[in-house]
C-alpha cells in the first residue's frame, strides 16, 4: 500500500522540521547566529492516467490526466541572513556589523574563514582573534602598554599607548561580501567556508558601497524569533501526527482486507 511509505517520507520530513526548529532555538542567544528554515519538495509521480493522451483514436486528448504523488524530500535548509539586533556590551573589543559584510578569520588548519560574531578579544601576542583563538585577518598587533582601543566605523584600529599624547594607527579591519551568503558552509564555531555556490568572496572596507559599517562596543543578537519558532514547531508536530494517522488508517484498511481474505 503505497499510502504507508508516502506517509513515512511525511514523517520523516516533518522529524527533519522539528530538528531544524530545535537547532534554532538551541541557538537563539548565539552571537550572530542566523536562524534557519528546512524547505521541502515532492517526489517523483506515478502515472494512473497520462493526460494530453486521447482514448481512442480520432478522439479528442484528455485533458487532465491522474498522477499520484510518491510522497515529500528535504530540498534545502535554508540559513536566513537578516540582521539581528544590536546590543549595547560596552566592551572595546565587541565589535558588530551594521549591515552586509563579514570578518575574516585565519582557521585552525590556515584557511580563510568568516564570521559575523564580532566578538573578539586578544591572545598572549596581542594579536586580535576570535573567543576560538584564531586570528582575524588582517592581523591587529596591540602594543603591551595599551591603555585604551578605538574602533571607528570604517573598521580603522586605533590603540592609546601610556606615554603616547595622539592614539597610535594599528592597521584596518576588512569585510568580505558574497553574492549568496546562503551559500556559505556553516563549520561551527560561528565560522562559515566559501564555496562555489556562496561565489568568490568580495573584499572591501566597512562604510564602502554596499558594505555595512563596524559599531564598536556592541554585539549582533540571534535573529531566531522565539514566539515564530514555537509556533513552527507547533505546526511541525500536527503535521507529524497528521503523518501518523495516515499509517494507523492504512494499517487498518489493510487488516481489513486480511481479515476478508480469510
Amino acid at each position: 500500500m503505497k499510502a504507508l511509505a508516502i506517509a513515512a517520507t511525511g514523517m520523516s520530513a516533518q522529524q527533519l522540521n522539528v530538528e531544524v526548529i530545535a537547532n534554532n532555538i538551541a541557538n537563539m542567544n548565539t552571537t550572530a547566529y542566523k536562524r534557519a528554515r528546512a524547505e521541502f519538495s515532492d517526489l517523483l509521480y506515478q502515472a494512473e492516467r497520462l493526460q494530453g493522451v486521447p482514448n481512442r483514436g480520432g478522439e479528442d486528448p484528455v485533458p487532465e490526466g491522474a498522477q499520484l504523488g510518491l510522497g515529500v524530500k528535504t530540498a534545502a535548509i535554508r540559513k536566513l541572513h537578516m540582521q539581528g539586533t544590536l546590543t549595547n556590551t560596552d566592551n572595546k573589543l565587541d565589535l558588530a556589523i551594521d549591515g552586509r559584510g563579514w570578518f575574516q578569520v585565519t582557521g585552525p588548519e590556515g584557511e580563510t574563514l568568516y564570521t559575523r560574531a564580532g566578538s573578539f578579544n586578544k591572545n598572549a601576542e596581542g594579536r586580535l582573534v576570535t573567543l576560538d583563538g584564531y586570528g582575524i585577518e588582517p592581523a591587529i598587533l596591540f602594543p603591551p602598554d595599551t591603555v585604551d582601543i578605538i574602533i571607528n566605523e570604517s573598521g580603522q584600529v586605533f590603540a592609546q599607548v601610556a606615554g603616547e599624547l595622539n592614539p597610535r594607527e594599528l592597521g584596518q579591519l576588512a569585510l568580505t561580501n558574497f553574492a549568496n551568503d546562503v551559500g556559505l558552509e556553516p563549520v561551527g564555531g560561528n565560522l562559515f567556508r566559501e564555496t562555489p555556490a556562496s561565489g568568490i568572496g568580495l573584499d572591501g572596507v566597512a562604510g564602502d558601497p554596499g558594505f555595512g559599517v563596524i559599531r564598536q562596543g556592541y554585539q549582533e543578537a540571534s535573529n531566531v524569533d522565539p514566539v515564530k519558532e514555537i509556533t513552527e514547531l507547533i505546526s511541525a508536530q500536527r503535521g507529524y501526527e497528521m503523518n501518523s494517522k495516515v499509517i494507523q488508517a492504512a494499517d487498518d484498511m489493510a487488516g481489513t482486507v486480511t481479515k476478508g481474505i480469510r
